[in-house]
């Protein structure tokens, strides 16, 4: 039986910010819950056969996200749907006024899901915090947004971001330069967001006084890091005893964060990771947490959220057998 609902729009801007480019964002709502949807003067006109209601649910959710001057591209529209499928679509609300920090450009960083709104007030709340999920996530741009901020409001003196240097020995080897100069382009990552936040000037600033600093893992070995934000990234790639290294430089006002995807580990086979292993050996111990992500917290192309989800299944599989 054909279904018809109408909403009232009085702001052309939000108007064109919802549609999308060549509409791109109404053809996702219109092939999800088949309908057929039409904007004439200031009504938009849903229609159909479909799920007419939850249509009209979607487009509401995101007309209050575009008041709030925020961008709605496809990614978002997707997100919204799965919310709205599962009733949840009101959540949304904890986390669009949540403002992490300013870029050195003037961007606000916002979390743009739910699980890295629960990633964010983790990292707030507790001294050691896992981020374990997907590639596109943003655990760890969100984790350096989060570092950038404790060190503007003083609450810690130094940014420590590490990654273990699985590569170094083979592929990144061959290279010239100290190791330093080798290991820097698998630490691309990390500048790049830096940059993003900070802007190259106050970036390179904080480089040259010690403010920042940016290593190998294996640079991290007998020492104790005092009052600082120290990022552990691509964790999935320690060894336990790496792990457990790491985990032992923690020192007085410091905050840790570990970032890992156990999907991607690359020891080798035979080979344990640390931060498999870690997931068991601290849990339930207060001030610790374990954040997991999922593909519906990817929030690169929405391709990669497929990639991810036929990845798991194949997998999956494969175990049962």
């Amino acid at each position: 039986m054909q279904k018809e609902s109408k909403i009232l729009i009085d702001n052309l801007e939000q108007l064109v910010n919802l549609f999308g480019k060549f509409d791109e964002n109404i053809k996702i709502i219109e092939q999800c819950f088949n309908v057929f949807i039409i904007n004439r003067d200031n009504e938009i006109k849903i229609t159909g056969v479909g799920q007419v209601d939850l249509a009209t649910k979607t487009i509401l959710k995101l007309l209050e996200i575009a008041k709030r001057n925020e961008i709605i591209n496809k990614q978002t529209v997707n997100y919204i749907i799965s919310l709205v499928l599962e009733d949840s679509e009101e959540k949304i609300e904890n986390i669009l006024d949540d403002v992490i920090i300013t870029t050195a450009k003037g961007k606000p960083v916002k979390c743009k899901t739910l699980g890295q709104k629960t990633y964010i007030d983790s990292i707030r709340k507790n001294d050691i915090v896992f981020g374990i999920g997907p590639a596109g996530t943003g655990k760890t741009y969100l984790a350096i947004a989060m570092a950038v901020k404790f060190l503007r409001d003083k609450k810690v003196n130094r940014i420590v971001l590490t990654r273990p240097a699985v590569e170094a020995g083979e592929r990144l080897g061959f290279l010239p330069g100290d190791l330093q100069e080798k290991i820097n382009p698998y630490l691309r990552p990390l500048y790049d967001a830096l940059f993003d936040i900070l802007g190259v000037e106050n970036f390179n600033k904080y480089m040259e006084s010690g403010i920042i600093e940016v290593a190998p893992l294996a640079y991290m070995r007998g020492r104790t890091l005092d009052d600082c934000f120290i990022i552990l990234d691509e964790a999935q790639n320690t060894t336990p005893e790496q792990m457990k290294m790491f985990l032992t430089r923690f020192g007085y006002g410091s905050r840790i964060v570990v970032t890992g995807d156990l999907t991607q580990i690359d020891l080798g086979q035979g080979k344990v990771s640390g931060l498999k292993q870690v997931t068991k050996i601290l849990k339930n111990i207060p001030g610790i947490d374990f954040i997991y992500f999922s593909d519906k917290d990817v929030v690169r192309h929405k391709l990669v959220s497929e990639i991810i989800k036929a990845y798991n299944k194949f997998e999956e599989e494969n175990e049962n057998r």
